[in-house]
């Protein structure tokens, strides 16, 4: 019976809590508050290994326009966002790990027979620094986030995360260019830190020959 009793009473406390860890929300910006600012570096760490992000999502941000990819319940590894003044339209990408301040690198993303490389620069947030860039909304190769295939996304030190196959990165894109004038579409520049490429890019046409 004492047996039974304290079978009960362990049952009552922990319960809850076991019922409530099953049920894991999706990826939310309320978990990343204090991660970054724990995490911020102060000397060069060591490269960080790729996060598991098996049955990652992407999920609607508390912020207008921005979307967050993480595994449920746990703190968004990137974020996507259009920023668009109706003349001029750009995608802000993030990639949600620890920099160093003044920190610079490329940030690649493969996938769908395309290769987007983002100049991201450290930049503070909640506290510490993470890794952020633009890229122009005209920019033709960020048909990798078409969302028919995984792909990849890759940072130096921060590890590799897998994209799974998701149409919400493409659908605020194109929403993203609806906001801007089309007359204003073509003449939105691409930053010149920033680099793209198609793995298997249409051969260029020649020059004709000087008479």
């Amino acid at each position: 019976m004492r047996t039974s009793s304290a079978l009960f009473a362990a049952f009552s406390l922990f319960g809850p809590l076991l019922a409530l860890s099953a049920c894991k929300p999706p990826p939310s910006d309320a978990t990343t508050t204090g991660h970054m600012a724990r995490n911020a570096p102060d000397a060069p760490p060591p490269p960080l290994p790729s996060p598991d992000s098996e049955g990652a999502m992407w999920a609607e941000s508390k912020t207008q326009g921005r979307i967050i990819y993480g595994q449920p319940g746990k703190a968004p590894l990137i974020a996507l966002r259009c920023l668009s003044d109706g003349s001029e339209a750009w995608i802000e990408l993030t990639r949600l790990s620890p920099a160093d301040e003044e920190g610079k690198a490329f940030f690649a993303i493969v996938g769908n027979g395309t290769v987007l490389r983002v100049a991201v620069d450290a930049t503070e947030m909640e506290g510490g620094f993470v890794w952020q860039g633009l890229v122009s909304v005209g920019e033709r190769t960020l048909k990798v986030f078409n969302g028919s295939t995984e792909a990849t996304a890759t940072l130096p030190g921060a590890g590799m995360v897998m994209l799974n196959p998701s149409s919400e990165p493409a659908d605020v894109i194109e929403q993203c260019r609806a906001s801007i004038d089309p007359a204003e579409f073509e003449k939105t520049p691409v930053p010149v830190e920033s680099t793209s490429e198609d793995i298997a890019p249409e051969a260029s046409e020649p020059s004709p020959p000087d008479l």
